[in-house]
C-alpha cells in the first residue's frame, strides 16, 4: 500500500514538472512601463519566427488575451511593439533500471530506456515604439506537445506565465 502510495505521489509530481514552464525576464532599468497603455506586433519580427502559422496565431491570441486583462489596448498607434522569438530542442533522458532483464552485465541484470522529448522557448520582446529599442524581454521554456487539442492550452500557459512579469515592478 505504501508502495502505491509513493508511486502515485512521484506520478502526480512527475507531471507537474513535465507542465510547469520556467520563465525569466529582462528589462531596461530606465524605461518608463507606466507610459505604455497599447501595443502592436512587430510584423517583421514576427515573420521570421520559425513556427506554422497556426502557432504564430495561437500565440498572437494568447498575447492578445494577456495584454487585455492588463489593461492595454490593440492600436494602429502605439506605444510599444511586441514580437516573437522561438527555438527548440531535444531533451533526451536516460533511466537505468536494475534487475532481471534484458540489457548489460553478465547475466542480462539491467537496461536502459530512452526518452526523446521536444522542449522549446518562446520569447516575448517588447519594444518602445517611439525609439524602437528593446525595453522587455520574457522568456518561457517548458516541454512542448503535438497534440492538436492541447497545444492551445499550452501556448496559454507560456505565454500567460511570461507576461505575468510584465510590466516589471519597479523599485524605487
Amino acid at each position: 500500500m505504501k508502495t502505491l502510495k509513493l508511486l502515485s505521489v512521484v506520478g502526480i509530481f512527475f507531471l507537474i514538472s513535465c507542465s510547469s514552464v520556467r520563465v525569466n525576464a529582462d528589462y531596461d532599468k530606465k524605461a518608463n512601463f507606466s507610459a505604455y497603455k497599447s501595443y502592436a506586433y512587430f510584423k517583421s519580427g514576427i515573420d521570421k519566427a520559425e513556427i506554422s502559422d497556426l502557432d504564430k496565431k495561437r500565440i498572437l491570441y494568447a498575447i492578445d488575451d494577456a495584454m487585455a486583462t492588463k489593461g492595454f489596448t490593440k492600436s494602429e498607434s502605439p506605444d510599444v511593439l511586441i514580437s516573437i522569438f522561438t527555438k527548440e530542442r531535444e531533451v533526451i533522458d536516460v533511466y537505468q533500471n536494475y534487475g532481471w532483464g534484458w540489457g548489460w552485465g553478465p547475466w542480462g541484470l539491467g537496461y536502459n530506456r530512452t526518452i526523446s522529448t521536444p522542449e522549446g522557448t518562446l520569447f516575448i520582446d517588447i519594444f518602445d515604439a517611439k525609439t524602437k529599442e528593446l525595453v522587455w524581454q520574457g522568456q518561457g521554456t517548458g516541454y512542448l506537445t503535438t497534440n492538436t487539442d492541447k497545444k492551445e492550452e499550452r501556448i496559454k500557459e507560456f505565454v500567460s506565465r511570461i507576461l505575468e512579469q510584465y510590466p516589471p515592478s519597479i523599485k524605487q
